[in-house]
């Protein structure tokens, strides 16, 4: 067994973008360095099996927004008529969804066959993570208001 090794240490020093100036301090300018520049923006995928994959834009950002449609109109349409979820859906609402439905579906894939990403026009309030919360609970919310009503064997608000 040897008694000591050498230890070998490779410096790899980068080279110096900006020439040092041979001036004296008093006659350099001093003016603040410029920030870097912003990342480009990512590139997004425009493709028809991208955009309705699994985990694409599409189908959450679709399917949420119909449930927050169909909530907010089911909630309405039951504190006006008294009618349930199931006899509002028997007595005329299917076709209105369905209409309502295509009209969603076809304004949220415009944007995103351009090339649009939610993230681009994400505000503070408006952000695509309260969209997506909000999304959620109109999903779980339909599923409770028509699991309540169909065990209660009526509407949910009377």
């Amino acid at each position: 067994m040897p008694a000591s090794r050498g230890l070998r240490v490779k410096c790899m020093a980068e080279a110096d973008p900006q020439p040092k100036d041979s001036s004296t301090p008093s006659t350099q300018s001093t003016t603040p360095l410029s920030p870097p520049p912003p990342p480009a923006p990512k590139k997004v995928s425009t493709k028809f099996g991208d955009v309705f994959a699994f985990s694409g834009p599409a189908p959450e950002t679709i399917n949420g927004r119909l449930a927050m449609l169909g909530f907010v109109s089911a909630v309405g349409v039951e504190l006006a008529s008294g009618k349930d979820l199931f006899s509002q859906l028997g007595s005329g609402g299917v076709p209105l969804f369905v209409g309502s439905a295509v009209l969603f579906t076809v304004a949220s894939l415009i944007p995103m066959f351009k090339g649009v990403s939610k993230e681009s026009k994400s505000e503070a309030i408006m952000s695509v993570e309260a969209e997506m919360l909000n999304g959620r609970f109109a999903m779980l919310g339909l599923i409770a208001m028509a699991l309540t009503e169909y065990l209660k064997g009526g509407p949910l608000i009377s």
